[in-house]
């Protein structure tokens, strides 16, 4: 009997939440609460499965999202989510078969683009996904920061202030949405969100501990930032603290702010290691310490992938920095953003269009979308191999156009 791919029915979902289970290694027995949990909160429309004699061997889903591009603008975005395959159905193309079919569908729809986050690098490439941001996470060292120990507070007027779950659900999601204006890569947060993690609604499956929280007020009274984080409880031979504070989340629109939350966890009495949490790889932080190496890297990896459906929306959508004119061959093995493509850009703003015209630069939908967001570099995607040269110096004509003077950074998973 073959393997059929298509929408779960809602009798099915108990099933598809047990092979998703299974797919993440996780303990595959499904209660009715985690059932009741995450239904509601689960479009049937865009969850997917592939069923072998009734059983669910592999998952997939999407969801509306908002990506924001470069400039500001926001994009409708399909993002990919609780992909998995059995491991007794491995390299069968179940994969493949839904992926195809939610693509067409979020083209169909206007979406402008698809993302994911890849938790493995060579799969995503081959459907037309290209790694957009990185993330990068740090450990500091908090006594060899060079920081004041008696640090007591911002010297620029304004206040670190602790408040709890009500007071984020409050004001986190207007701070999330300047963060998102100035912020490329930043993708939407719902109100399920803001709901999960800050614990007013459980997550069936996921243990709970209740953050610290801490904004960061301005001198005129603003909420400008925004930090949660996790201390253990470790001590040395010496009956010496040595405990780690982990920062879940921070997210700051100035620099001001970022500064002061920084340095008011790495001034919390018995931490003497912060981590970071997944930051963006020019993130201000090392720099904002008086020694910079007392933060030694420990995760650096792609995180966003973003895969372009629409060349002409998402190309328009950017801001550029640079005047130029690019014909671009886009090629794509799904039929859903082939094409020869005029960019036209100055700071003003962008065209773009079909063309005819010889093409200076021809490259895969992928790679597209791994410079779309400004973090790739076309130079060394030409050197690679993966972006053909038709015209000399287009690749670096490419850079002046695509590249940004800050980094991508994409601060939630989903």
């Amino acid at each position: 009997m073959s393997v059929e791919t298509r929408l779960v029915t809602e009798s099915e979902f108990p099933d598809w939440l047990r092979a998703l289970a299974t797919g993440f290694l996780r303990p595959p027995l499904i209660s009715e609460e985690e059932v009741a949990d995450r239904r509601p909160h689960m479009d049937l429309a865009r969850v997917r499965g592939a069923f072998d004699a009734g059983r669910c061997v592999a998952t997939y889903r999407s969801f509306v999202q908002q990506l924001t591009a470069v400039g500001g603008a926001t994009l409708p975005a399909s993002a990919v989510s609780n992909v998995t395959v059995s491991p007794t159905h491995r390299r069968r193309g179940l994969l493949s078969r839904m992926m195809s079919v939610d693509l067409a569908e979020a083209k169909e729809r206007g979406d402008v683009v698809s993302t994911l986050i890849a938790a493995e690098y060579p799969i995503y490439g081959r459907y037309g996904f290209g790694p957009a941001a990185s993330i990068t996470e740090w450990a500091i060292d908090v006594p060899r920061t060079g920081l004041d120990p008696r640090w007591s507070g911002p010297g620029d007027g304004g206040r670190v202030d602790l408040v709890d779950g009500n007071d984020v659900r409050k004001l986190g999601p207007e701070l999330h949405r300047r963060l998102a204006a100035g912020q490329h890569g930043v993708v939407s947060r719902d109100e399920r969100w803001w709901q999960i993690n800050t614990g007013q609604a459980s997550l069936a499956g996921h243990s709970w501990k209740e953050p610290f929280y801490a904004v960061y007020r301005s001198a005129s009274g603003e909420t400008d930032g925004l930090v949660a984080y996790v201390a253990d409880d470790t001590w040395g031979d010496a009956k010496q603290p040595l405990n780690t504070a982990s920062v879940l989340g921070l997210i700051a629109v100035t620099p001001e702010a970022e500064r002061a939350l920084w340095h008011f966890v790495c001034s919390v009495d018995w931490v003497t290691t912060v981590k970071s949490g997944y930051r963006a790889p020019d993130d201000l932080l090392p720099d904002l310490l008086p020694d910079p190496r007392a933060a030694r890297v420990l995760t650096q990896a792609d995180f966003l992938w973003v895969r372009i459906l629409d060349v002409v929306r998402a190309l328009e959508a950017r801001t550029y920095t640079a005047s130029a004119t690019l014909v671009l061959d886009v090629h794509d093995s799904a039929g859903l953003a082939s094409g020869r493509f005029r960019l036209e850009t100055s700071p003003d703003g962008a065209t773009c269009v079909a063309s005819a015209g010889s093409p200076d630069l021809t490259l895969d939908v992928r790679e597209l979308g791994a410079l779309y967001l400004g973090d790739a570099s076309a130079v060394r995607l030409a050197a690679l191999g993966r972006i053909e040269e038709n015209a000399p110096g287009a690749a670096t004509a490419a850079d002046a156009v695509f590249r940004t003077p800050r980094r991508p950074w994409c601060p939630d998973v989903f």
